[in-house]
């Protein structure tokens, strides 16, 4: 069937007499098939079959392609106002608390998530208190579809400065939201590949993830309260009549499992987890939460070293890699520098083992060194575009944050090599006079005190190198 039919006309239905707004839709056709949502919802009115399996019964089709017209039509705000006119969101909240169809529940939050968009419609729904409840029970859904739009809705929600507030304190005060997240998150495990029957899992991962990345860089509290949680249990997701019992979730893992899940099919998805956990790491109880996990954060430092080291700016890459992957650089690598930072005691096999994770390091300030200077030539080419040059000012500036980011780590595990720590690293080629050099040039005169402690290292290891790089950064021949 097709999903976005085209929608009728005013001319098809009342002769071009009753559109809505300055559409071209008919304000008839759309109140019939709100009239119709509620005859479907309404008491007296058999309600739907489900087989002895328990299968939820589907919309008819002239139903489903007559409300996903309406769907449609619900991103014009002419449209918008109708429905809100008319009442459409309570006829909705009337679907949410008595169909069982899982089809009709994902349409009518997804023109609700339509309606959103506008401000002041926006601001009607957020400022319904039983309605509110009633969507953020959505996410405690069954079916993913649903799931999807509800995180699409929060999203749009959240996203409107004049009502941000109002949901952050509504889902602060809801415990249940918390778990169906962390459930919907942790959506690799078998328990969760029972309950979401589509192929949208990717997407929807990507979406919840938008959310509470919004959510954290929203409220403090919050945030807090979601790495200080997984005592409380919640009703979850249920095929059946009967509640589900969710394990207790930690925040961590759960973010963990979502972002191995998006890794390889949606970067995008990859960027908003990262920085989720970078938002984790701007308070103590967070970087607490990643690295006193059970397995001391070693899946965290896996997962972020192996993304490093084996899949973002490789060594096959072009320069311009660096400016496209820029954004997650700086998440990943602040958190290993916040895992890194927070560790007492660095003993050499571990720090052999990140040797190459210091040479990911390097080749990145080589990339962005690079790549500055074919920007510069191109700058210097459309010197006259005032947009151009404001977008590469921008450009710039999350540049030199991910340099920061990227020179604060290395200082730190440089200054933690031991001589058999560094020649493991000149046997891999990790450590060589060009990305010593590279590693001081951009390192120096800021982390002086970690170049000098390597550089003592390096005469331990390789003389003749130690004072090649002597030669070309006379500024350390006066400590030598």
């Amino acid at each position: 069937m097709d999903r976005n039919p085209s929608p009728p006309s005013s001319e098809a239905e009342e002769g071009g007499g009753d559109a809505v707004g300055n559409t071209v839709y008919s304000k008839h056709w759309l109140f019939s098939i709100l009239t119709r949502l509620i005859e479907v919802i309404s008491p007296e009115k058999t309600e739907p079959t489900v087989s002895p399996e328990g299968i939820q019964t589907e919309l008819d089709e002239e139903m489903e392609n007559d409300i996903c017209k309406v769907w449609d039509m619900s991103m014009d705000e002419d449209v918008a106002l109708f429905l809100q006119e008319f009442n459409a969101p309570d006829i909705f909240m009337g679907v949410f608390a008595k169909s069982k169809c899982p089809r009709l529940t994902e349409i009518c939050v997804g023109i609700l998530g339509n309606m959103a968009c506008f401000q002041d419609i926006c601001m009607s729904i957020s400022k319904d208190e039983n309605l509110g409840q009633v969507l953020l029970q959505r996410l405690c859904d069954s079916d993913s579809p649903t799931l999807l739009e509800t995180s699409r809705l929060l999203l749009t929600c959240l996203s409107q400065p004049e009502v941000a507030n109002v949901w952050v304190e509504r889902i602060r005060e809801n415990p249940s939201v918390y778990d169906c997240v962390c459930f919907i998150m942790s959506s690799s495990t078998n328990v969760l590949l029972k309950f979401l029957h589509s192929v949208c899992v990717v997407e929807l991962l990507v979406k919840v993830g938008e959310v509470v990345d919004k959510l954290f860089d929203l409220d403090e509290e919050l945030m807090l309260n979601w790495i200080k949680n997984g005592t409380c249990r919640s009703v979850g997701p249920s095929v059946d009549d009967s509640p589900e019992e969710l394990p207790d979730f930690k925040i961590v893992p759960c973010i963990l499992e979502a972002a191995k899940q998006v890794r390889s099919d949606n970067p995008e998805g990859l960027d908003v987890y990262m920085h989720i956990l970078q938002l984790l790491t701007t308070v103590d109880e967070g970087i607490q939460a990643i690295v006193q996990a059970p397995d001391g954060g070693k899946e965290t430092w896996s997962l972020l070293y192996d993304l490093v080291c084996h899949e973002l700016c490789q060594p096959d890459d072009p320069p311009i890699v660096v400016q496209e992957q820029k954004t997650v650089l700086a998440s990943i690598l602040s958190v290993l520098s916040a895992m890194f930072a927070s560790q007492t005691e660095q003993e050499s096999t571990k720090m052999r083992k990140n040797m190459p994770l210091i040479g990911s390091l390097i080749r990145i300030l080589q990339y962005m060194e690079g790549y500055g200077k074919r920007s510069v030539d191109n700058s210097k080419e459309s010197e006259q575009q005032e947009t151009g040059r404001a977008d590469l000012n921008e450009e710039d500036f999350h540049l030199k944050i991910l340099k920061d980011i990227c020179c604060e780590l290395l200082s730190n595990m440089l200054q933690e090599l031991t001589k058999e720590n560094t020649l493991e690293g000149l046997h891999q080629g990790h450590l060589n006079e060009q990305t010593c050099s590279c590693a001081f040039q951009n390192l120096l005169p800021l982390y002086f005190a970690s170049v000098e402690s390597f550089l003592e290292v390096l005469r331990e290891a390789d003389q003749t190198l130690a004072d090649s790089l002597e030669k070309r950064f006379p500024s350390l021949k006066v400590h030598a």
